[in-house]
């Protein structure tokens, strides 16, 4: 059996094939591998005229051998070998002294000697001197990596650089002349939904393979900061990890990652990381041997259709808005809490995710220009943005808001909000020096209740201005409900965690909806 059973709908990434405790089905020697379909001519029955002929205006194609014949070269089998520690206990150790001994410690076993483990999966080649594209997870942790090529022919492959954000690694064989593939757009014409795709590689160890489907979907997110992931139906396996999807064209769009199975083998939901995402990641590789993201260096969260009405001049739910401004690039180009970006180095950003992905794809150390909108206009900041790996490494807490406090409290749509005291601080087990307005009590049928606020909150801004009284808040609300809005825009702050929260303040326009949380750029 191959792997372990999955809980259903569980997603899980294309492990490298194990071959430690799996029998392999090994092809005679010398025999090489062959295109399917290829025939002696002098032989062959074939006809004059191929049996079917699909419309010039179809673009279906009536048969894949020949694109399938012009790519497979490229398309590699990776072999990894590691050194793992064999599990110890009490059961099945030999004695001391035992004639066994020796034997146990030079090949492994019960006394926990070290023991090695193979595993395999797939790669595609993107140069003339021997660049191979797979996956983080096939080769993670491997003391070797072999790579057989399509022809049979074996090579070591030293390791260029890995990023386990995008699950990329590079990596690099001697010699030139190698077949090679190019990356295609996998946000292009060719690779739409419903456009056919190639998949190739290594399924559950068995060789070469081909397999064909559709672009089920695009811009798939699982679980990491940068996915972009193509979902196709075409059938990809374990031992596919690293492997090429193709377009028409022959090019590749995507790297196969990871299915969506509860046993483990394919039901047609299959993701790869989209070239768009990979091409990025691996010029980095190649150049540094590592990645070098923009940081932009503020907290921010997705802008929710009921905080159109809210936030002065927003007309649709778009852009990124603005929790938190620490110490960073975008402090120092003017950024500030409650802006709402709207675009990044010329392009529109439709939420948090895009923005991530523009930044993480700038040049490190390169000026970009960056419109927000502010107290209802457009500004345009220029900021120079830092590299992502170094502030993660140095990270530094999120800046705090000030303010006078006063010893009172009020209900106000729905909650009780209270100046901090020493008192009310230590009750609710928040910070000394905690400054805004914090949340006491929520009425159980309210919109502060639907929206998800919670006693030990603590409000530091309403309507984009900061709070440090109730009197301060009710004019918020005042100025909101003259100014024709049906909801106020709150800065609220959980555990030091930012998030921005629109509450109504019209009884016709209450209700549920989820605010959504903020992440770091």
């Amino acid at each position: 059996m191959l792997g372990t059973a999955l809980a259903l709908t569980q997603v899980m990434p294309l492990a490298a094939q194990d071959t430690t405790t799996q029998d392999q089905v090994t092809p005679a020697e010398d025999q090489s591998p062959s295109i399917p379909g290829e025939q002696s001519a002098a032989n062959s029955l074939t006809p004059d005229e191929p049996a079917a002929m699909v419309p010039e205006s179809d673009n279906r194609p009536l048969s894949f051998a020949e694109l399938a014949k012009q790519v497979s070269p490229s398309v590699v089998n990776i072999t990894t070998t590691s050194v793992v520690a064999a599990a110890t206990g009490p059961e099945g150790q030999v004695p001391q002294g035992s004639p066994f001994e020796d034997f146990f410690d030079q090949f492994g076993g019960p006394n926990g000697g070290p023991q090695r483990s193979q595993a395999l999966g797939s790669g595609f080649v993107i140069s003339d001197d021997g660049y191979i594209v797979t996956n983080n997870h096939v080769i993670e942790g491997a003391d070797e990596i072999q790579v057989e090529f399509f022809g049979g022919e074996q090579m070591p492959a030293k390791l260029v650089g890995t990023d386990p954000e995008a699950d990329i690694a590079l990596l690099k064989v001697e010699g030139t002349g190698h077949p090679f593939v190019e990356f295609g757009d996998s946000n292009g014409s060719d690779a739409e939904v419903g456009d056919w795709v190639l998949a190739m590689g290594n399924p559950l160890g068995q060789g070469f393979s081909i397999s064909a489907g559709i672009v089920s979907a695009r811009g798939r997110e699982l679980s990491g900061t940068y996915d972009d992931f193509i979902q196709t139906d075409a059938a990809i396996n374990r031992g596919n990890s690293g492997g090429p999807l193709f377009d028409m064209n022959g090019r590749v769009i995507g790297v196969n990652t990871a299915i969506l199975s509860p046993t483990g083998g394919s039901i047609g939901i299959g993701f790869a990381m989209s070239s768009d995402v990979v091409k990025g990641v691996v010029d980095q590789l190649r150049e540094f041997g590592e990645t070098r993201r923009g940081w932009l260096g503020v907290r921010i969260q997705d802008v929710t259709p009921d905080m159109v009405g809210a936030i002065e001049g927003l007309d649709t739910p778009n852009g990124a808005l603005v929790t938190d401004v620490p110490e960073g690039p975008a402090k120092d180009a003017g950024v500030e809490s409650g802006d709402v970006i709207l675009s990044f180095d010329g392009q529109p950003v439709t939420d948090t995710r895009d923005l991530v992905r523009r930044v993480g794809a700038a040049p490190v150390g390169e000026q970009a220009a960056m419109e927000v909108l502010r107290d209802g206009k457009t500004v345009t900041l220029n900021v120079t943005l830092a590299r992502r790996e170094e502030a993660e490494a140095t990270a530094q807490p999120a800046s705090a808001e000030g303010g006078p406090t006063q010893p009172e409290s009020s209900e106000v749509l729905g909650m009780t909000l209270t100046v901090p005291t020493p008192e009310v601080l230590q009750e609710l087990g928040l910070d000394e020096g905690t400054q805004g307005l914090v949340v006491t009590e929520v009425e159980p049928i309210s919109d502060a209740a639907d929206k998800g606020l919670a006693p030990g909150d603590v409000i530091t801004e309403a309507g984009q201005q900061p709070v440090a009284s109730v009197a301060d808040f009710e004019v918020a609300v005042k100025s909101a409900e003259e100014a024709g809005r049906k909801s106020l825009l709150l800065l609220v702050r959980r555990g030091g965690e930012p998030r921005f929260v629109a509450l109504s303040i019209t009884e016709d326009d209450k209700g549920s909806q989820d605010q959504g949380t903020t992440q770091e750029q």
